[in-house]
């Protein structure tokens, strides 16, 4: 039997404050470097997804999280974006509450942290997180998102 298909997840944190969005430009990764992006992070093995979204937020932020703060709100399932990518299904969690102020804990990863308006994100903001805040922030946006698949022609193909 050939061995079975594995996808990469990751998890990204939706903090938001007096309609604001925190997004954090990364650095060093050779991922969007230099773009903005939501707090994010893999899922590691034996981890579940609240998890890995609540230490990423804290190795990134120095934030803590209450797993009952967090709710899933958009699912995304991205074919690579390059040749030799992974397959991910990203998972983007609300979350309403925090305890701590946001710090650039990783500076070898992340260049700043920015609050910008929800309604209003910067051309910077990596295009399918772009495309995942404007689905949770909208009142009746889909629940699930898809990028990067060849049917679709590279756009991004909306599910409710």
């Amino acid at each position: 039997m050939p061995p079975r298909f594995h996808a990469a997840v990751a998890v990204y944190a939706l903090l938001t404050r007096d309609g604001r969005v925190l997004l954090v430009r990364r650095a060093g990764s050779g991922f969007h470097d230099g773009e903005l992006s939501l707090p994010a992070g893999h899922v590691e093995e034996g981890e579940d997804a609240v998890t890995a979204l609540v230490r990423e937020v804290h190795e990134e932020l120095r934030l803590v999280l209450d797993p009952a703060a967090c709710e899933l709100a958009l699912t995304g399932h991205s074919g690579p974006e390059h040749a030799g990518d992974d397959t991910y299904v990203d998972l983007f969690f609300r979350v309403s509450s925090w305890s701590g102020e946001p710090v650039n804990a990783e500076p070898d990863h992340c260049r700043e942290l920015v609050w910008v308006a929800a309604d209003a994100l910067p051309d910077d903001v990596i295009p399918f997180v772009a495309d995942a805040v404007g689905a949770v922030t909208s009142a009746n946006g889909p629940r699930l998102l898809m990028w990067h698949w060849p049917d679709a022609g590279g756009r991004t193909t909306l599910r409710s």
